[in-house]
């Protein structure tokens, strides 16, 4: 293992607190309540009482500033990179951060406003507001040019991520890190939670030539960490600032690099979105509210190269299922005798883009400790297998291996799917990833920051 590195914090918070928790720990200490049955129903307002969670921008205003206080800034953010008064964090800086300078804006895929297409590039733009330049992390680089980074003294990171290893919020960061490192420029990270919590891990781990810009850390697909401990994660473990094409630290450089996390107050790893009472805003255009977040987790895998698509009409992203040709009652009937444990399958209307109602499938989550977020997936590929002619992963082009291979990352599954089609045993898989999962993380706790 790698000798322990130094990395500053801002606040008191005590990283052996992470040590009451038993290792391997994989399930919540106590079984939570079941969804509610109106998935899509409309958040409530912010309450006068604000929510317990203060995030790390919450962290830092409360500390006056202090981190940024005499420094010349950019500010890597997105329309989520808000406060718990749900005020924008570059508002927060800019109106009440009086020692600091903010320069520049660095803005994730989907933009600045979080409103482009997946996986679309982008050019530079300016802040209207502000005036201030905005530097596209999503078009002619992925990483920080040092023009971009001329005259900085720290890059501030805001970005709220979803837990799940192919969201390229922790890549952007990532990348970011590298660049700032190389250029002797400090990286602040604003701490927010993992939606789904920090104690679910799940799924295939990411094979080891499959790692790129779509998953840059090598962990199971659902990963149970904050946005801070994976920056730790990355600045202390050798080689995970390595992206192929994309960046390339020397290990020197990344002992050198200043990393500063600035965690939340008042979030524990055992709560879900829900329990912060925070107020969700939209990450990405698929990933509208919790729900879909949740569900990116549990069918964005599934959907990959099979048939399959989610939604129902235009509604329920990542929550809604269907399949070419098949009835929702089909559907439920062939998903149902799989006996997935913690999920149901609802018959539900949604509304097609011509506003007219559509019927289809809901996964709901019935059970929360039982649930293993990825294992839906699988069975959404074997089931492609056996209603499709001929087996569809065996007729995958090179490209489109690649593509479900950097989103899956086992060459394992895929081979076995290629191979066997309908027939294959997913339970194996799970077992295996399951037993791997837990080694990961108890190995994982020592970068945590929460109990």
């Amino acid at each position: 293992m790698p000798r322990w590195l130094p990395v500053k914090f801002s606040t008191g918070l005590v990283l052996a607190g992470a040590l009451a928790l038993l290792a391997g720990c994989a399930s919540e200490p106590k079984k939570p309540p079941e969804e509610p049955r109106v998935p899509n129903a409309p958040q409530p307002a912010l309450p006068e009482n604000l929510p317990p969670v203060m995030l790390g921008i919450d962290v830092l205003e409360a500390n006056g500033f202090k981190e940024i206080a005499g420094k010349k800034i950019g500010l890597l953010t997105h329309p989520a990179g808000v406060n718990r008064r749900g005020e924008s964090t570059i508002d927060v800086i800019r109106t009440r951060a009086r020692q600091t300078k903010l320069v520049s804006l660095f803005a994730p895929e989907h933009g600045f406003d979080g409103q482009i297409t997946a996986a679309v590039n982008f050019g530079d733009s300016v802040h209207q507001p502000s005036g201030l330049p905005i530097f596209s992390l999503h078009g002619k680089t992925r990483k920080p040019t040092p023009a971009m980074l001329k005259g900085l003294d720290a890059v501030v990171i805001d970005l709220q991520d979803i837990g799940s290893r192919s969201y390229t919020f922790a890549s952007a960061m990532l990348t970011t890190m590298a660049a700032c490192f190389e250029a002797g420029v400090e990286v602040i990270v604003l701490d927010r939670p993992n939606p789904l919590g920090g104690l679910k891990v799940d799924g295939p781990p990411l094979d080891a030539e499959w790692k790129s810009y779509v998953g840059a850390l090598r962990v199971p697909y659902v990963h149970g960490l904050t946005m801070g401990e994976m920056a730790r994660m990355a600045k202390e473990l050798p080689r995970m600032l390595t992206i192929p094409g994309i960046i390339n630290v020397s290990d020197s450089a990344r002992e050198k690099g200043r990393l500063t996390v600035v965690p939340m107050r008042g979030w524990t790893r055992a709560m879900r979105w829900p329990e912060t009472g925070l107020r969700w805003i939209k990450t990405s255009p698929m990933v509208p509210t919790y729900d879909a977040a949740v569900g990116y987790a549990m069918v964005g895998l599934g959907t990959q190269n099979s048939g399959w698509t989610h939604g129902i009409g235009r509604e329920f992203p990542f929550r809604g299922i269907s399949f070419p040709k098949k009835t929702p009652d089909e559907i439920i009937k062939t998903m149902e005798a799989y006996k997935i444990p913690g999920v149901r399958f609802v018959k539900m209307q949604g509304l097609g883009r011509d506003n007219k109602p559509r019927p289809g499938v809901y996964v709901e989550i019935t059970d929360w400790n039982a649930w293993r977020p990825t294992e839906l997936s699988l069975y959404l590929h074997k089931q492609a297998a056996r209603w499709t002619r001929l087996n569809p992963f065996a007729a995958l082009t090179s490209a489109e291996e690649r593509t479900f291979l950097i989103h899956v990352g086992s060459n394992a599954w895929l081979a076995a799917l290629k191979s066997q089609g309908g027939r294959v045993d997913p339970q194996l898989f799970v077992k295996n990833w399951t037993e791997r999962a837990a080694v990961y993380q108890q190995q994982a706790r020592k970068f945590w920051l929460y109990q």
